[in-house]
């Protein structure tokens, strides 16, 4: 079977936040039973797990070209995808380091998803399974299988959605690490921050070790008494988060990264992360941290050097991306990524000239989001050279034209709406003077469209 009949059957499937497919009740003994029934491939390697509301993307793709750049055969399984749902499983070059992860290939793909779909058929038939895997559920037995039939030594894990009941949590992670927690998915997940948390504590384990840092009052809580039931031992990152006089501004503000100096096991180490903005230092610091206690507890040769290495070959797109001469993206899918946003945003010079190219899901705050960002484009409110420009997502999930322009019309704040993407990318190139910045964000399925246009046109970040 093809690679195209793979992703037409896996999109069958449904994705599990669908909002017009019923809703499925979570169960990660389901996970297990397929698991077992492939030869419980997770278990042949060892993994990080990595859960939290916003940057645990950042952290894993950098703690993944961390122990890439240290030699070992290294794993990285994130989600959602921006272009191609084969970036989602990425492994190193074997025998090199510093050489990066390549996404699976297509061949692989189809060969292990139509293996994990034949073996999740027969268990539904056999009474082995109540109804087939989701989306995400086949996503991450595939991911298991191709890392282990490709003897991944480890494997870094982005948790889905929450984590206790996340299909990535049938691992017995060495490390767990939980990055920034805010309000998001509560659905699902519940409705308060410590709700969230302790969701997110569920990828702890019996003795194991924890590495984050300290945040929300709530969260800090709902973790901390998580841990100690558990007798965890509490790794925190906070000693490797640079104060701002310590940061080199110039690359911080221009959207080239973030450079600065810790000093990790008494030894100076130099940051030099393409990741921009300043929120991306607490996810620079948690994976430090985590690179650090590999080589302790592990016992990885991981040294500074390879950690100055690994931060610096980090590939992770559309997070405060800049693709000359004047596109800017970043996925910034929910208020607390907003808030990162206007930060970086306030940076910018106050003359120069943008447009917000702006999208978002239904199932996400879009008055917050439009609070937090449309004032930053306002062309009534003092910015006259400013625009933002809607554009539709093709996402069974994806607000509609009609609530983003009646959100910002509320806010007296003047807009305008495209048909899809490729148009609305014109029209913002239309509005935008010379010198002007346009801003593409509110949806990864936005910022992906919008990256796979402009990349195709030629430009290069």
């Amino acid at each position: 079977m093809s690679y195209g009949a793979a992703v037409e059957h896996l999109h069958a499937l449904g994705q599990e936040l669908s909002l017009t497919a019923p809703r499925r009740k979570f169960d990660l003994e389901h996970m297990r039973v397929l698991a077992r029934a492939l030869g419980d491939p997770q278990r042949q390697f060892r993994s990080v797990l990595i859960a939290g509301t916003n940057g645990k993307g950042s952290t894993a793709a950098t703690l993944a070209s961390i122990l890439a750049a240290a030699g070992l055969r290294t794993g990285l399984y994130t989600s959602p995808h921006l272009s191609r749902v084969t970036e989602r499983i990425r492994i190193s070059s074997e025998g090199s380091s510093g050489a990066g992860l390549g996404e699976i290939g297509e061949e692989d793909f189809a060969r292990l998803y139509f293996r994990v779909d034949e073996t999740a058929q027969q268990l539904v038939a056999g009474a082995g399974l109540p109804h087939a895997p989701s989306f995400f559920e086949s996503l991450t037995a595939l991911a298991f299988l191709y890392f282990a039939e490709q003897k991944v030594e480890i494997a870094v894990l982005e948790v889905g959605l929450g984590g206790r009941l996340d299909a990535t949590n049938i691992v017995e992670p060495m490390l767990s690490v939980i990055t920034d927690i805010a309000l998001d998915h509560q659905d699902y997940l519940g409705d308060t921050i410590r709700e969230i948390a302790r969701e997110k504590a569920g990828i702890l384990r019996a003795r194991g070790t924890l590495v984050t840092l300290p945040q929300h009052p709530e969260a800090n809580q709902a973790i901390g008494e998580a841990a100690e039931a558990l007798q965890v031992r509490g790794v925190s990152a906070a000693e490797f988060v640079p104060g701002r006089e310590l940061v080199d501004r110039a690359a911080a503000e221009g959207f080239r990264g973030n450079r600065y100096e810790v000093f990790v096991g008494g030894e100076r180490l130099e940051v030099r992360s393409p990741l921009a903005g300043e929120h991306q230092r607490r996810n620079l610091a948690l994976a430090i941290a985590a690179a650090d206690e590999l080589r302790n507890i592990v016992g990885y040769k991981i040294t500074n050097r390879v950690i100055e290495a690994g931060i610096a070959g980090t590939e992770w797109p559309g997070r405060l991306e800049f693709l000359a001469p004047d596109l800017l993206l970043d996925v910034a899918h929910n208020p607390a990524g907003a808030w990162a946003l206007r930060a970086a945003i306030a940076a910018l010079p106050e003359r120069q000239p943008r447009t917000l190219l702006f999208s978002c899901l239904r199932d996400k705050d879009l008055t917050e989001m439009a609070r937090i960002l449309f004032p930053l484009f306002d062309a009534a409110g003092g910015r006259p050279q400013d625009h933002i420009v809607f554009a539709p997502i093709q996402n069974a999930r994806a607000a509609n034209l009609n609530e983003i322009m009646q959100v910002a019309a509320a806010m007296e704040v003047p807009a305008q709406a495209a048909n899809d993407p490729a148009e609305a990318l014109a029209l913002a190139r239309e509005l935008t003077p010379p010198g002007g910045l346009i801003v593409a964000t509110g949806s990864i399925y936005l910022v992906g469209a919008v990256r796979d246009l402009a990349l195709g046109a030629g430009i290069r970040g």
